[in-house]
């Protein structure tokens, strides 16, 4: 909402659900540190809830304003944040009310995204494999370097791969590519080779002739994409080597679709991952899915529950592996990277 009051954002639709979930009633208050908001929090009993109005309607938190943050600890006694989707952000909200409120604390989801995406990064059961994926290379360049310094194997899908490949001086006819990044693309992969780091590109891509689901479609070797046809899955070909580099391993990340999965013509590349991934679950490897686009994959393949770990945040997931301190975290007491 950037700050300005939208009526379709209002909170009252997750005030009713969470009553639900909660069974019990849930008071809603139609401001956030107003006088509705006041009475609410002086009329609660013991194991009382009030949920108050979205935070983001006043522009006083994303600039992490601290009178704004000292009247929202005004409502409380303690702090414990389990919104780990916003521990990126240094806002009022997350950073600036732990200024006045302790003990301020990490909630059980939180713990929880700490424990996988560090506690599994830093010290992986291995072989660990890392499977990045996405559209652009610009996108992920600090979370593949990061991964280079932590991976066995690391598995290339999605647009960005074009990148690499015409890196390599192929010819990727229409398909995504990044020119401004083509040195880079050079420099990861001799990165890996310095470090003993197996990277798995395609070798067959799915291709279509224009950006769209019913698309005339074929698929081809990655060194011979004809003219005018774009690549928009990873092949058959890939997929078994995939599955291959995926055999055997302890601890899987995936980060980022290997195709434009949201078209059936060019989900099977994708599918196949999280099905891979869910076999290794079962056979107690620990597989961790971070950001926002292989969360809809795997839910979309209906595989969520199939995973150890789901991460809830795309944007902190990112950060956190990229090793970056993530503010709502570091405001909390005692915050280490084993929290």
């Amino acid at each position: 909402p950037k700050g300005a009051v939208v009526e379709s954002m209002r909170m009252a639709p997750i005030a009713a659900r969470l009553s639900e979930l909660l069974e019990a009633p849930v008071a809603y208050a139609r401001d956030i540190v107003g006088p509705e908001a006041q009475a609410a929090v002086a009329a609660l009993q013991d194991g009382g809830v009030v949920l108050l109005e979205n935070i983001r309607f006043d522009p006083r938190e994303e600039a992490n304003d601290p009178a704004f943050a000292a009247e929202l600890a005004g409502l409380a006694d303690m702090f414990v944040n389990d919104a780990f989707g916003t521990a990126h952000r240094a806002h009022a909200s997350t950073a600036g009310v732990t200024e006045h409120l302790r003990p301020a604390v990490a909630g059980f989801l939180l713990k929880k995204e700490l424990d996988f995406l560090i506690g599994a990064v830093e010290a992986p059961t291995r072989p660990f494999v890392s499977i990045v994926g996405g559209s652009k290379v610009s996108s992920k360049i600090t979370v593949i370097s990061a991964l280079l310094d932590k991976v066995n194997t690391l598995i290339l899908g999605g647009g960005m791969i074009f990148t690499f490949l015409k890196a390599r001086g192929l010819s990727v006819g229409s398909s995504l590519v990044e020119d401004d990044q083509l040195e880079l693309a050079r420099s990861l992969e001799a990165q890996a080779a310095e470090k003993g780091v197996q990277i798995v590109l395609p070798t067959d891509v799915v291709l279509a002739d224009a950006f769209k689901a019913d698309a005339n479609v074929q698929t081809a070797p990655v060194t011979a994409i004809p003219d005018g046809w774009m690549g928009l899955d990873i092949g058959p070909e890939s997929v078994a080597a995939c599955r291959a580099a995926l055999d055997g391993a302890q601890t899987v990340l995936w980060n980022g679709p290997m195709g434009v999965f949201e078209f059936p013509a060019f989900a099977a590349g994708t599918v196949a991952i999280a099905n891979a991934m869910a076999e290794l679950t079962a056979a107690g490897a620990t597989t961790i899915v971070g950001g926002g686009d292989s969360v809809a994959a795997v839910e979309q393949a209906g595989l969520a529950e199939k995973m150890s770990h789901i991460s809830t945040g795309g944007g902190a997931s990112l950060e956190l592996l990229e090793g970056k301190v993530l503010p709502g975290v570091a405001a909390l007491d005692e915050a280490t990277v084993d929290a």
